[in-house]
C-alpha cells in the first residue's frame, strides 16, 4: 500500500506555517509552496476544519493550539514530557544559562523543549527550532551516536556532516561542542540521552553567548543532567 499524496500535499502546509514566526496571509502561502491559490486555500480549509488551523483577527493563518497539545503528547510518549522539566530547571537554575532538549525530526535535530535563562544577554532559540547537523552541538550528538539504521536515513537525505574526526571525538568525549559559525557570537555543548536499547532518543544542551563559555564550568553539570535523564528514560529512575 502506498501513502495518500493529497494528505501528505495537505499536511505540508502545516510545515510552511510553523516556519513563520507569525500568521501568514493566503497570497505568502501559496508562493511558498508554489500552489495556486485556490489549492492552498482548499488545504488551509482542510486543516481549519481538521482543527490544526485558525485565523486570526487580521485574516492570517496560523497553527492552532491542537497543535501544542499534540506536542505535549509526543513528548510524554517519548519519556521527555514532564518528568524531565524539573532536570532542565534545576541544570539551568545549577549553571546559569539556558538548557534545551533536541530530538531528530524528518532528518534535522529540532528543539522540542527549552528552560530560559533569567540573564538579559542569552541566546533566543524557540521550541520548533531546527538545528544543522553539521555544526550544530545537537547535531553532532546525535550523528555521532545514531544507531545504524538511522544513521543510513541521515546519510540518505544528503544533510552536511561533521568529519569522522570530529563524531570520533563526541564519541569519546560523551559531550560536542557547536562549531561557533551556525550563529555568530552562540555557543552550544550537548550531551546524549539514550533509550532502555541505549538508542540516542535526544540531546541535552546548554546554549549561551560565547564571551560566557567555560567548558569545565559546564561540562560535568551537562553530563550528570544528561544521565538522570536517560535513567528516567530508562525506567530506573522514580
Amino acid at each position: 500500500m502506498r501513502p495518500l499524496s493529497t494528505v501528505i500535499k495537505t499536511l505540508a502546509v502545516l510545515d510552511v506555517l510553523s516556519s513563520s514566526p507569525r500568521g501568514m496571509r493566503l497570497p505568502e502561502i501559496a508562493s511558498a509552496m508554489n500552489l495556486s491559490r485556490p489549492t492552498a486555500y482548499q488545504r488551509l480549509l482542510t486543516l481549519i476544519e481538521a482543527g490544526w488551523v485558525e485565523q486570526d483577527e487580521d485574516m492570517r493563518y496560523r497553527l492552532s493550539m491542537h497543535a501544542c497539545r499534540l506536542a505535549a503528547s509526543a513528548l510524554e510518549h517519548a519519556d521527555l514530557g514532564t518528568r524531565t522539566q524539573p532536570v532542565l530547571e534545576e541544570l539551568v537554575r545549577k549553571v546559569g544559562e539556558t538548557a534545551s532538549l533536541a530530538v531528530l525530526d524528518r532528518g534535522l535535530p529540532c528543539i522540542v523543549s527549552r528552560v530560559d535563562t533569567e540573564s538579559l544577554l542569552r541566546a533566543e532559540q524557540k521550541i520548533g527550532t531546527t538545528l544543522s547537523l553539521e555544526g550544530s552541538a545537537s547535531g553532532r550528538v546525535l550523528a555521532a551516536f545514531a544507531d545504524e539504521a538511522t544513521l543510513a536515513r541521515l546519510k540518505a537525505s544528503g544533510e552536511p556532516f561533521a568529519s569522522e574526526e570530529v563524531l570520533a571525538a563526541v564519541r569519546i568525549d560523551g559531550y560536542a561542542i557547536s562549531s561557533g559559525y551556525t550563529r555568530s557570537g552562540v555557543i552550544a555543548i550537548a550531551a546524549p540521552i539514550f533509550d532502555i536499547r541505549h538508542r540516542c532518543l535526544a540531546t541535552l544542551s546548554l546554549v549561551m553567548p560565547e564571551t560566557r563559555f567555560k567548558l569545565e564550568a559546564f561540562k560535568e553539570p551537562l553530563l550528570e543532567a544528561a544521565a538522570v535523564i536517560t535513567s528516567i528514560q530508562q525506567g530506573k529512575h522514580r
